[in-house]
C-alpha cells in the first residue's frame, strides 16, 4: 500500500452552526472557528471536516445549498472562509469541505430558471416526470424525511424527484452540463486551498430512477472517476465518501488505490446494527457486543490491504458516542477513554466529532418542540399520525434523533456553556456546567488529555496506522480486544465495553508477554501472566517486548 499524508491524520468535524458563536446571534460561525483553531492544535489533529457554510435557506441546516460559492451570511463571508483556510494551514491543519452535489436547495438560481419552463436549459439538471394515470406521483418512492419523494410543480403540471425535503431537489446527474458544473465549483473551492472534501451521500448520484434504484446506481462508479480526473485526482487531497448503502466489497470498489475514485468511505454497517428492523432507528435495539464486534471485525479484515477505512463512532447524525456505546452515567469518563482507545487503536483514519473529545452525551429534551432538525419533525408528525405513540417516538427521538449531536458545544460552565452571548439556536445540553472543555483542560486526567495522546501515538507508532488487525478473544460477551502487527511491532489492545470487573483469562502463549503501555487509564499494564482482571471499562494498549 502507498503511504499517504493522511493515513497517521486525525479528522475532527465542526458543525459550524453548533460550534462557536463569535457574534452574539446564538449561531456558530466561521469567527467563532478561527478563535477555536488553537485549542484543535492543542487537540493535535490535522484535519477539519467542516459541516456545510455555504449560503442556504437552512431547511435541512445547511445541506440543501443556494449558492456553492458563496457562504451563508449567518456564517460569514468568503474573505472570512478564506482566513479560516489560511489560519488552518498555519497549525498544520486542512480543512475538508462537506460537497452535497446529490441534491440542491430549492432556491438555487439553477433550480429557479428549471422552474420558469419546460425548456429552459436548466430544466434537465433535476429530475422531472409526467404524473402516474390518477393524477399522482409518477411512483411510491418514499423520501428519506417522510412522505412521498416526489413534488408537484403546477405551473408545469409535473413532478420533480427529491430524496430528502420536497426544499431539496435532486440533481440530474445523467446530465454532462451537471458535471461540467459541478466539476468547475470544486475546482475553484480547491484553488482557494482546502484540503479536499466529504461527500454526502455520494452513492445515490448514480441514481436509475424509473426502476426506483436509488442506491449504487449502475453509472455511480463511473460518475465518481470522472469527478476524480477533473478535480481532485490532479492533486494530494482527501475525499471521503458518505456511503450508507456500502458493503466491504463497494468500499474497495471507492477507495482501492488503482480504482481512483475516493480515499475512504463512511460506511454505517456499526451504526444500523442496531436499529429495528422495521422502524429503524426510532425504535433501538439494545446494544449487543458480539453482533457489533462482528462488523468491526468484518471491515477491518475487507480492507486489510487495499482500501481504507474511516473509523467513527459518531458525527452530525448520529447519536454521541458514549450514551450509544458507553455509559453517560457513572462511568461517562471510564467509557469515553475506552471507547477512544479502541477507535484510534483500530486501522484507519480517525474522526473525532466536536465534543467527542470531552465526553459530551445525548440530550433529553421533554418537548417535542424542543427540537429543530427537520428529519426528526417531519418522521414525528407522520408516525403519529399514523398511531405510533409519543412516548414511543421520544424515546426513539432521545436515543437516535440528530439534534442529540447537535447541542451547542460546551466551552465552559458559563451561561449557555461558553458557545453564545445571545439565545443559542438549540438549547444547550444541561449537563454543560459538569461536561466542559475548561473543566477538561483543567484536570490532566480527562477525556481530552486522553484523546490527545491518542492523536499523538499515531505520529510515533506506524504499527498503529499500517499494522495488520487480528481479532482475538472473539467470542467473549464483554471484552473486544484485538492484535496488530507491522514488521517485528506488535500491538496488543484489550477494551471492556462493559460496566462490570471481567476476569479475562489469557491463552498460554500470551503468558509472560510484557512491553510498553503506551495508553491506559487506569494502572499501566506492563506484563500478563495467566488472566487479567479489567476494570469496568477499562481499556489500554501495550507495545509487546517479548
Amino acid at each position: 500500500m502507498e503511504q499517504k499524508w493522511w493515513h497517521s491524520a486525525v479528522v475532527y468535524q465542526i458543525y459550524p452552526r453548533s460550534f462557536m458563536d463569535s457574534n452574539g446571534d446564538g449561531i456558530g460561525d466561521l469567527g467563532g472557528i478561527i478563535s477555536k483553531l488553537d485549542y484543535l492544535h492543542q487537540l493535535g489533529i490535522n484535519l477539519i471536516w467542516l459541516s456545510p457554510v455555504y449560503r442556504s435557506p437552512m431547511d435541512d441546516n445547511g445541506y440543501d445549498i443556494s449558492d456553492y460559492e458563496d457562504i451563508a451570511a449567518e456564517f460569514g463571508t468568503l474573505a472570512r472562509m478564506d482566513e479560516l483556510i489560511e489560519q488552518a494551514k498555519r497549525r498544520d491543519i486542512h480543512i475538508l469541505m462537506d460537497l452535497v452535489v446529490n441534491h440542491t436547495s430549492d432556491e438555487h438560481p439553477w433550480f429557479l430558471e428549471a422552474l420558469k419552463s419546460p425548456d429552459s436549459q436548466y430544466r434537465d439538471f433535476y429530475i422531472w416526470r409526467k404524473p402516474a394515470a390518477d393524477g399522482g406521483p409518477p411512483n411510491g418512492f418514499r423520501s428519506y424525511f417522510g412522505g412521498s419523494g416526489w413534488a408537484f410543480d403546477e405551473a408545469s403540471g409535473e413532478y420533480y424527484l427529491h430524496q430528502f425535503s420536497k426544499r431539496q431537489p435532486d440533481l440530474n446527474w445523467d446530465n454532462p452540463r451537471v458535471h461540467e458544473e459541478v466539476h468547475a465549483m470544486m475546482n475553484r473551492w480547491l484553488a482557494r486551498g482546502i484540503g479536499g472534501f466529504r461527500m454526502d451521500v455520494i452513492d445515490l448520484i448514480g441514481k436509475e430512477v424509473d426502476k426506483q434504484i436509488m442506491a449504487n446506481g449502475k453509472n455511480l462508479h463511473a460518475l465518481i472517476r470522472q469527478m476524480n480526473r477533473a478535480t481532485f485526482g490532479k492533486g494530494d487531497y482527501v475525499t471521503v465518501g458518505e456511503a450508507w448503502s456500502a458493503s466491504p466489497e463497494d468500499a474497495l470498489l471507492y477507495s482501492a488505490e488503482d480504482r481512483d475514485e475516493l480515499s475512504m468511505v463512511f460506511q454505517f454497517d456499526h451504526i444500523k446494527q442496531f436499529w429495528d428492523e422495521h422502524a429503524g432507528k426510532w425504535r433501538s435495539r439494545p446494544f449487543e457486543l458480539s453482533g457489533f464486534k462482528a462488523v468491526i471485525d468484518k471491515w477491518q479484515t475487507a480492507l486489510a490491504h487495499e482500501g481504507w477505512n474511516s473509523l467513527f463512532w459518531s458525527n452530525h447524525d448520529l447519536p454521541r458516542a458514549v450514551s450509544k456505546f458507553g455509559d453517560e452515567g457513572e462511568y461517562r469518563e471510564a467509557s469515553a477513554k475506552m471507547l477512544a482507545t479502541a477507535l484510534h487503536c483500530l486501522k484507519g483514519t480517525p474522526y473525532i466529532y466536536q465534543g467527542e473529545e470531552i465526553g459530551m452525551t445525548n440530550v433529553r429534551f421533554k418537548s417535542i418542540h424542543d427540537y429543530r432538525d427537520i428529519e426528526t419533525l417531519n418522521l414525528y408528525r407522520e408516525r403519529v399520525e399514523a398511531g405510533v405513540s409519543h412516548e414511543e417516538m421520544m424515546l426513539g427521538i432521545h436515543a437516535n434523533g440528530r439534534d442529540n449531536a447537535r447541542t451547542p458545544m460546551h466551552w465552559d460552565a458559563s451561561p449557555n456553556a461558553g458557545f453564545t452571548s445571545g439565545t443559542p439556536w438549540i438549547a444547550v445540553n444541561p449537563n454543560y456546567r459538569e461536561v466542559n472543555v475548561a473543566a477538561a483542560l483543567a484536570n490532566p486526567d480527562s477525556v481530552f488529555w486522553h484523546y490527545q495522546k491518542l492523536v499523538a501515538l499515531r505520529k510515533q507508532h506506524p504499527v498503529l496506522v499500517y499494522g495488520d488487525f487480528q481479532q482475538i478473544f472473539a467470542s467473549h460477551p464483554q471484552v473486544f480486544a484485538w492484535l496488530r502487527t507491522l514488521g517485528s511491532d506488535t500491538l496488543l489492545v484489550i477494551n471492556n465495553f462493559s460496566r462490570k470487573r471481567v476476569m479475562l483469562k489469557l491463552p498460554e502463549e500470551m503468558h509472560g508477554w510484557h512491553g510498553e503501555c503506551v495508553i491506559s487509564h487506569y494502572a499501566p499494564r506492563e506484563l500478563l501472566g495467566s488472566s487479567i482482571e479489567l476494570q469496568p471499562y477499562e481499556s489500554f494498549a501495550i507495545l509487546i517486548g517479548r
